[in-house]
């Protein structure tokens, strides 16, 4: 193998790997008498002043963009994330009950809130840390940002669709919960309905949510 070929395969060694690759993984497919010291500091002049380089990373070798040019190859990519319907529930209950406290968006939804559900909402500016509750223990309280209005094209807090706009919309259910529970009419007959402990159901939760936003129209 002459000079110009052992030149060659270096090269399409270092362009083929994803990694850096050994000095010895390199010299493993040359000649023994090849000077691999001498052909890699050929192929860094080769690649003086070129959108690509060769770099010398922890005693490994790698083709990589050069630094006068790495700013223009970012790419940016919008990707878009669906909510869990956890942080869904957790988002209206901070909307329409603030400022809440995250013992107070349990007692309303009924199960424990996450850690990881409150940092996605934080992370998407859609919530901060409101004034500590005067309280024993003094815990935080959770309100909505400017931009969880703007997401959600609202002006003002007051502009929370109510009751109402909610069942004309079709978000809730005008008969009674109970009765939306396919075979409850075959469970329970009248007399062991009325004497059976009351279930809070999602929708009646949703419900509360709306009036309390209805009245707070009515103070504005």
């Amino acid at each position: 193998m002459d000079k110009v070929t052992q030149k060659k395969v270096v090269e399409a060694l270092l362009f083929a790997s994803a990694d850096p690759l050994p000095s010895s993984l390199i010299r493993d497919r040359l000649p023994e008498e090849a000077d691999l010291g001498a052909i890699l500091k050929e192929l860094q002049n080769d690649y003086t002043d070129r959108g690509v380089e060769l770099t010398e990373v922890g005693g490994a070798w790698a083709m990589r963009t050069s630094q006068d040019v790495s700013e223009y190859l970012i790419l940016e990519k919008e990707e878009t994330r669906s909510l869990s319907r956890a942080a869904l529930e957790t988002l209206s209950i901070i909307a329409y009950h603030q400022p809440v406290t995250r013992a107070e968006i349990e007692n309303i939804r009924g199960v424990a809130v996450s850690k990881g559900t409150l940092d996605i909402l934080l992370e998407q500016d859609w919530i901060k840390p409101g004034r500590r509750r005067e309280t024993p223990g003094r815990p935080v309280t959770w309100v909505t940002t400017n931009a969880f209005l703007d997401q959600f094209r609202l002006e003002a807090l007051t502009d929370l669709p109510g009751l109402d706009e909610l069942k004309s919309a079709g978000l809730l259910d005008r008969r009674p919960a109970i009765e939306t529970i396919p075979g409850t009419g075959e469970l329970f007959d009248e007399d062991e309905t009325e004497d059976t402990e009351r279930t809070i159901l999602p929708d009646e939760s949703v419900e509360d949510d709306a009036r309390t936003n209805e009245n707070m129209k009515e103070e504005a």
